[in-house]
């Protein structure tokens, strides 16, 4: 009974290899990326409250100035509530708005796109954007709402959430009687104090978020390569797409070979001489005074080619000149159309010397 051995993988279909060069480049241009955005909020939270810290002292200014000018008004109610005044208000309102938010805005913009270069690096795609009918399928909506990974999504932002909260709360606990003391306190001292308190509690969420961000980073890479794992087919089909089906590289191969030898024994005709094993090996060397400068190797085989360039060369009156090591070591150094090598000048011009003494005499 004969026993045949088959991979079921190739059919199972089981998602078992890592992924390729092909398929991560693939699933790169489609926007499918390693990356995560807890990275870029604890880093976006901590350069802002620096940017806040640094700013501080302007803010104040621009605070203060819009004060002043609008205490300017106060001494005459009626003149404020005009509509060119209210206006002019607005107008003041909005653009310190503007100046406060702004800073903390761009800071945001450019500490978010470096958080996704360092992750991801340069990558600009559109294949994201494509309108898939699937997501407006409220069927398949639902679906993702209660897939694994919305629940593993929600019990991170759970757990992030009772963690800060616990840092906040354990902190203020700590201070609790010095809160109490604020009070008692000068206004300055109270600010510098309070201010003291929102640095340290930022300082903790953010080592706390950049650790949590860390495991999520190395959740997230499992997960990614998870997704591109590949089956044995999927490798397989790959390699035929890209390097080609290896039964018809074979037969490519085969047919090169076929008229590599075609038109080796072809050349045989031209040979000067055939060096000979005399069974195992046959050499046919040419030499033209004006074209080459050395002897050329225009055809060579062992054993049943080596029989058939020895039969050709009889058809043609090719002569046969029999040497063990000099054909041995022309088969085994010297490449079909290449010259032969300085070493071996002087052995192949005595043996191009015996046959032409004999054409000669003939």
């Amino acid at each position: 009974m004969t026993c045949f051995n088959i991979n079921l993988q190739l059919f199972s279909g089981e998602k078992t290899e890592k992924a390729t060069p092909k398929r991560r480049r693939e699933a790169r241009e489609k926007g499918q990326v390693l990356q995560t955005r807890e990275i870029n909020s604890a880093f976006i939270l901590f350069f802002v409250f620096l940017a806040i810290n640094f700013l501080g002292k302007y803010w104040i200014k621009e605070i203060y100035k819009f004060y002043i000018e609008i205490m300017s008004y106060t001494s005459n109610v009626d003149l404020f509530f005009r509509f060119e005044n209210l206006k002019v208000f607005f107008i003041s309102m909005l653009i310190l708005i503007i100046k406060l938010i702004l800073p903390i805005l761009f800071i945001s913009l450019i500490i978010g796109l470096l958080c996704s270069y360092m992750q991801v690096g340069f990558l600009f795609t559109t294949k994201t954007l494509n309108f898939k009918l699937d997501r407006i399928n409220p069927i398949n909506g639902f679906k993702r709402l209660f897939s694994i990974k919305s629940i593993v999504e929600l019990i991170k932002s759970l757990f992030k959430t009772l963690v800060l909260i616990y840092i906040v709360s354990s902190y203020l606990k700590k201070e609790y009687y010095n809160i109490l003391n604020v009070f008692d306190m000068e206004i300055l001292e109270i600010v510098k104090y309070l201010w003291k308190i929102v640095f340290n509690l930022v300082f903790r969420c953010f080592i706390v978020l950049l650790f949590l961000a860390i495991l999520d980073y190395m959740y997230k890479k499992w997960e990614y390569e998870k997704e591109l794992k590949m089956s044995k087919q999927e490798v397989k089909e790959e390699f035929k797409q890209t390097e080609g089906d290896p039964l018809i590289k074979s037969k490519i191969k085969e047919k090169q070979r076929q008229i590599s030898m075609k038109r080796m024994m072809q050349d045989v005709p031209k040979a000067d001489v055939i060096i000979t094993n005399p069974t195992h090996f046959a050499v046919a060397i040419v030499y033209n005074e004006e074209i080459d400068d050395a002897p050329k190797v225009i055809a060579k085989g062992k054993d049943i080619i080596a029989q058939n360039i020895k039969k050709i060369a009889r058809e043609n009156d090719i002569p046969l000149y029999e040497n063990k090591p000099l054909a041995q070591t022309l088969y085994h150094t010297v490449e079909i159309g290449e010259y032969i090598p300085p070493e071996l000048y002087q052995a192949v011009a005595e043996v191009l010397a015996y046959i032409y003494s004999l054409k000669n005499n003939l």
